[in-house]
C-alpha cells in the first residue's frame, strides 16, 4: 500500500506530512518509557523484519499481491509508539534506497501504513487480551484478529485521504468499495503471519512481547477445595532467571537470520502481481497523474543492485543491503530514544549527588 507521488494534492501530502511528524514526535517521547537496554535493539530488529516480510508480496485474488503493512506485528512486540516508530524507519528506508512510496508522500505513508495500523492494532489486540482467557493461545488469537483489521483500516483511512485531496475526480464509493474488498484479503496473510510470528515469540520468549506481558496467569494449587496461587521457590537453583537478566542475544540472532534469508533468498519468490493499492489504481484510474520517483535512479531502485544481470542475485543482494541498512539506523534510533530516557531518569539524581558533594 506504498502511496507513490502524484496520487494525492499537495496541500493535503503537505497537512498528512505534519499528522506524521507530530505522530512521530509523539512516538519519540512515548519509546521512552517503552525502551530498555534489551529492547532498544529488538525493535531495530523488528523494523528489519518487517523491511525483509514487506518483500515477499504473495497473491491474494486473480493478478492480484498484498504484502504484510506490519504495524500490528511491531505494535504488539515492541509497544504501540516504537512500532510507529518501526515503520517509520522501514518507510524511509524503502523510498529513500529502493524508491518504494513517494518521497512527497511519505507523510501519507507513514500515517496510514504506520500511525492507522498501530493504533487500530494495538488498541483492539488489548480490548481482546483483556476479556479473553490469559492463555498463549488468546494472545495469539488477538494478534491475529488485531492484525486482520488493521488492513482494510488502513485502506479506508487511504480512501479518506484520496477523496479529501486525490489529484483525479473519481466516485470515491468505488474506491472505497474495491481498496476495502482487496485489503480484507490482504488482511488475511497479515493476520497468519502476525499470528504466527507473535506465538513464535511468546512460545520461547513471552517477557519480549510488550503487548503481552503480564498474560500469563500463576501456577494454580487445589488446596482444600480452592485454588491458590503457587509459591514460587525464589531460592531453589532451579528457578528461571528474571526477565530482566534473560539474555536476548539468542533471540536477536534467530531474528537477524530469520530476516537475510527471508529478504535474500526467499524474496525471489514473491508474486510479481501488483499489489492491492497498483490494482485498485490501474483499474479505477487513480494512476492517472502519477510521478516518477525522485529516487528512482538509486542504484538499489525497484529492489535490484544496478548492473547485476542475474535477477536473483540482483534481488538477493538488494534484500540483504535493506535489511542491514534499516537494522543499523533502527537500532541507532532506538539507542538514542533508550539513552536520552536514562539520561533523563539519572540526571536530577547526579545533579543532586555533585551539589551535595559540592556542599561537603
Amino acid at each position: 500500500m506504498h502511496v507513490p507521488d502524484g496520487f494525492i494534492g499537495a496541500p493535503v501530502s503537505v497537512a498528512a506530512g505534519v499528522v506524521a511528524a507530530g505522530a512521530v514526535a509523539v512516538s519519540l517521547r512515548g519509546a521512552r518509557r517503552e525502551l530498555d537496554e534489551r529492547t532498544a535493539p529488538l525493535a531495530g530488529l523488528v523494523a528489519a523484519f518487517i523491511f525483509a516480510v514487506q518483500m515477499l508480496n504473495f497473491p491474494v485474488a486473480a493478478g492480484t499481491s498484498g504484502h504484510l503493512l506490519g504495524g500490528a506485528l511491531a505494535a504488539i512486540l515492541v509497544g504501540p509508539y516504537t512500532g510507529v516508530l518501526c515503520i517509520s524507519v522501514v518507510l524511509l528506508m524503502q523510498g529513500i534506497l529502493f524508491a518504494d512510496g513517494g518521497l512527497t508522500a511519505l507523510g501519507v505513508n507513514i500515517t496510514v501504513m504506520g500511525v492507522v495500523t498501530v493504533v487500530v492494532a494495538y488498541a483492539l489486540f488489548r480490548g481482546l487480551t483483556g476479556i479473553l482467557p490469559r492463555t498463549r493461545r488468546s494472545a495469539t488469537a488477538a494478534a491475529f484478529v488485531a492484525a486482520l483489521v488493521s488492513v482494510p483500516a488502513a485502506a479506508c483511512a487511504f480512501t479518506l485521504i484520496y477523496w479529501i485531496g486525490g489529484t483525479t475526480d473519481i466516485p470515491i464509493g468505488n474506491v472505497l468499495t474495491a481498496m476495502v474488498g482487496v485489503h480484507v484479503l490482504i488482511g488475511v496473510g497479515e493476520a497468519v503471519i502476525t499470528a504466527l510470528t507473535v506465538g513464535a515469540v511468546i512460545a520461547v520468549r513471552p517477557d519480549l512481547v510488550h503487548a503481552a506481558r503480564g498474560l500469563a496467569a500463576p501456577l494454580k494449587l487445589r488446596v482444600d477445595g480452592e485454588l491458590i496461587d503457587a509459591p514460587v521457590a525464589s531460592g531453589s537453583s532451579a528457578a528461571p532467571a528474571p526477565a530482566a537478566t534473560r539474555s536476548t542475544r539468542g533471540i536477536r540472532a534467530a531474528g537477524l537470520i530469520t530476516a537475510l534469508l527471508l529478504a535474500g533468498f526467499v524474496s525471489y519468490y514473491a508474486s510479481a502481481s501488483p499489489d492491492g493499492l497498483e490494482k485498485v489504481a490501474a483499474d479505477k484510474g487513480i494512476d492517472k497523474k502519477a510521478e516518477e520517483h525522485a529516487a528512482a535512479d538509486s542504484p538499489l531502485a525497484d529492489y535490484g543492485v544496478r548492473n547485476v544481470t542475474d535477477a536473483r542475485i540482483s534481488g538477493g543482494l538488494a534484500g540483504v543491503i535493506g535489511v542491514s541498512a534499516t537494522i543499523v539506523v533502527g537500532t541507532g534510533v532506538f539507542r538514542v530514544v533508550r539513552r536520552r530516557r536514562a539520561d533523563r531518569n539519572t540526571g536530577p539524581a547526579d545533579d543532586s549527588a555533585h551539589r551535595a558533594g559540592g556542599n561537603v
